[in-house]
Order: C-alpha cells, then sequence, then structure tokens
C-alpha cells in the first residue's frame, strides 16, 4: 500500500456514480502556473467528436446527476457547442469549467450568450480579487478579460437568475491551504459586488495539488517537500467519505478513463479490475471499484478538504 492508503487503513473505494466529469482537451489560452495539467496554448490533445458521441450515448444509459465540462479551456474544442447541445436534448445537467478570458478570443465571443441560452451551470477561475494577484498566477491581462466576462455573464443573468449558477474558484497563491470556504465567500462577495459590480452564486476553495506545473514551481523555489509535509500534517479523515473520486469518473480528451482530473494529470488510469476506457464502460464495475491513489491524495483530504466542488467540510 502507498502512504495514503496506510494512513486511510486500505483501499479507498467508490461509494457511486452522480458525475460523468470530461475533459475536453488540454489546448488553453492560458498557462496558469498552478496548472496540474500544464495546459497552454501549445497543447494539442482535444477530444474527438466522435468520442463526444460515444459520451452522450453513455449519459443517456446512465442518468448522471451532471455532465462537468472541463479541459484546457473548453471552449477551444471547436465541438464542443454540438456536444452540449446533444447532452441537453438527451436530458442532462451540464456545467462547464472556464477561465472566462477564453471567451473573449476571436470566434468564441458567442459563448456567454450560448450558455445562457441552453442553461448551462459555469465554474469560472478566479484565483484572486486583486489584480496583482491574479497577473501572477494567470499572467498579463487575464484579470481585466476575466472582470469584463463577469460582468458580461451578470448581464445574461448569470449570478441573479434561476438555473444560471455562476461560482467562482479560488487557488491559494503560494504553498499554502485555502482559508474557510464560507468566510472567504463572504470576502469575495463583499469585494466583487463594492470594487466591481459583480455578483456570483458560491466560491469553491481548491487546493493546489503538487503535480504537474504547480509542483515543478514549487521545486523550483525549494518548497517542494515542505509543502508535501503540510499537506500529510493536515490530513482530517472526516474529509474521505466525501472525496469527489468516489463519487465520480474522469473521462480524459482520448477516452481513457481515470478517478480523477488529478489521476488524468499524473496518467494513473483506473484500476486494472476497473473498465479503463470509454468503450469499456461498464456501470457495475465502475461503482464497485477501488479508487487509484498516491501521496497527492494529501491534497484532497488536508484541512477542510479539497474537490471539484469545492470544500468538503464547513
Amino acid at each position: 500500500m502507498n502512504t495514503f492508503d496506510t494512513k486511510i487503513g486500505g483501499k479507498l473505494k467508490a461509494a457511486d456514480l452522480g458525475i460523468l466529469q470530461v475533459n475536453v482537451g488540454l489546448k488553453c489560452n492560458q498557462s496558469c502556473v498552478h496548472c496540474h495539467l500544464e495546459c497552454s496554448p501549445f497543447r494539442e490533445e482535444i477530444m474527438s467528436a466522435e468520442t463526444m458521441d460515444r459520451i452522450v450515448a453513455l449519459a443517456d444509459s446512465i442518468n448522471p446527476q451532471m455532465v462537468d465540462i472541463t479541459g484546457g479551456a473548453p471552449e477551444l474544442n471547436p465541438n464542443l457547442k454540438d456536444f452540449i447541445f446533444k447532452l441537453k436534448q438527451s436530458g442532462q445537467m451540464v456545467q462547464v469549467r472556464t477561465n472566462l478570458s477564453a471567451m473573449e478570443e476571436p470566434g468564441l465571443t458567442d459563448f456567454p450568450q450560448f450558455f445562457a441560452d441552453n442553461a448551462i451551470g459555469l465554474v469560472a477561475s478566479m484565483p484572486c480579487y486583486l489584480e496583482e494577484n491574479v497577473t501572477k498566477m494567470r499572467g498579463d491581462g487575464c484579470f481585466s478579460s476575466s472582470i469584463k466576462m463577469l460582468k458580461k455573464l451578470n448581464e445574461l443573468g448569470y449570478g441573479t437568475r434561476d438555473g444560471l449558477t455562476l461560482d467562482l474558484v479560488f487557488n491559494p497563491g503560494g504553498p499554502s491551504l485555502p482559508p474557510g470556504q464560507e468566510c472567504l465567500e463572504q470576502a469575495y462577495k463583499k469585494e466583487m459586488l463594492e470594487r466591481y459590480s459583480i455578483v456570483f452564486n458560491r466560491l469553491l476553495t481548491i487546493t493546489n495539488l503538487p503535480i504537474g506545473r504547480y509542483m515543478e514551481e514549487l521545486q523550483e523555489l525549494g518548497q517542494a517537500d515542505e509543502y508535501m509535509d503540510l499537506l500529510v500534517q493536515s490530513f482530517n479523515p472526516a474529509t474521505v467519505e466525501g472525496l469527489m473520486c468516489r463519487h465520480q469518473v474522469n473521462i480524459g480528451w482520448d477516452g481513457q478513463l481515470y478517478d480523477c482530473d488529478f489521476n488524468q494529470a499524473l496518467r494513473l488510469p483506473t484500476e486494472q479490475a476497473a473498465p479503463g476506457k470509454l468503450d469499456e464502460f461498464d456501470m457495475e464495475k465502475m461503482v464497485h471499484r477501488y479508487v487509484v491513489t498516491g501521496p497527492h491524495c494529501f491534497g484532497c483530504t488536508a484541512g477542510a478538504g479539497s474537490s471539484c466542488g469545492g470544500a468538503i467540510e464547513s
């Protein structure tokens, strides 16, 4: 057993399958320093329309609570709109994770209206309400672009109308755990409203995991061991029940199946006894699988816990 399995007293077992998380490609208009998937404008990996059609068929057969679409920047996949349209036709609840600035790229400026017309929930990266901090993490010009797009989304009813949810995502700027999600959400809502007249539904706090581009930064700063020690020492057993890997499956751009987005980054597919590819999907085996874990899993169990839906514990 690895150190995480030893800590929890055995292998981690899946509980159910409520969410299909779909990574439609690693191409992105940004190269954020905390990106565990190391997405960038230079990545060419992208999900095909054929793979998307197989996912639509799968969703129709298992009827998940939600199809959660991520990337890269999902908007850069030229088949995204057709994929979403087919999912909505089959009655699926769909959510898209956006970096906001992608919707200002040439040819993509109609996405805000498209998302609103199809009642797509949005989860938007916004690591801080201060421009200086966002620039450090995401690059020049990203903050102003994000603020402009958030205002546009508010104009369309996001954050104020039923069915048009707008959640923001906070990532710490350094090697530390996120503050309490509820208190930070209150501060975010106050600052975003007073500074920029922007409203949103929820703030999701997500811990930076020591993998991918973020691990490279930690190593360059000589902080990798210190950060890993912090995650291990902050282990909270109460978070294990709510770990996202126990309640979802992640589908890579090429149809490979993973327990979570982080395992995709580490190229750790589902265990051998479980389906490994989209074409091999078996619901019974999937919900009874053991989750592939490793030291990085301490990131999701540290403090209040961390998942794609934010903190696990209040």
